[in-house]
């Protein structure tokens, strides 16, 4: 962000044994994110997802992978970035423990879901991918 107005960033997973690239909701991801938020770069970085897995649908990898960034980002936002950057700046390293820990307790799912209601999306999209394989991707 010291050179340039905007970054792209492209979002993947590494290639394991079980599956190719679809982003998960991992601490990787909630890394990036939280990284995102901390500089204040939300409208900076264009976030690009890879989502290809040749053994699973294709749109469910899509889905997964995009709420999975959306819910990291939305982690980031419920984190008191502020406070926790005061507490270390002033060195008070105990107490920063200790927030960091309870923040790990923070209600952020109910937060996802309250999100997801206002939007119109339900937390279990399976059940479209499957409609959508049988109904669209069946007359292939």
């Amino acid at each position: 962000m010291a050179f340039y107005d905007k970054v792209a960033l492209h979002v993947t997973r590494g290639v394991r044994w079980d599956s190719d690239h679809v982003v998960l909701f991992n601490d990787e991801i909630k890394d990036i994110a939280a990284e995102i938020v901390r500089c204040n770069a939300l409208d900076k970085v264009m976030i690009g997802l890879d989502y290809f897995d040749a053994s699973i649908n294709r749109l469910s990898a899509w889905v997964t992978g995009q709420r999975s960034v959306q819910k990291a980002l939305l982690q980031a936002l419920l984190t008191p970035h502020e406070k926790l950057a005061k507490l270390q700046d002033e060195g008070n390293f105990t107490l920063l423990m200790a927030e960091q820990e309870r923040i790990k307790d923070l209600p952020f799912a109910a937060v996802w879901e309250e999100y997801l209601k206002r939007q119109g999306n339900e937390r279990e999209y399976y059940p479209q991918i499957r409609k959508y394989e049988i109904e669209e991707l069946g007359k292939r």
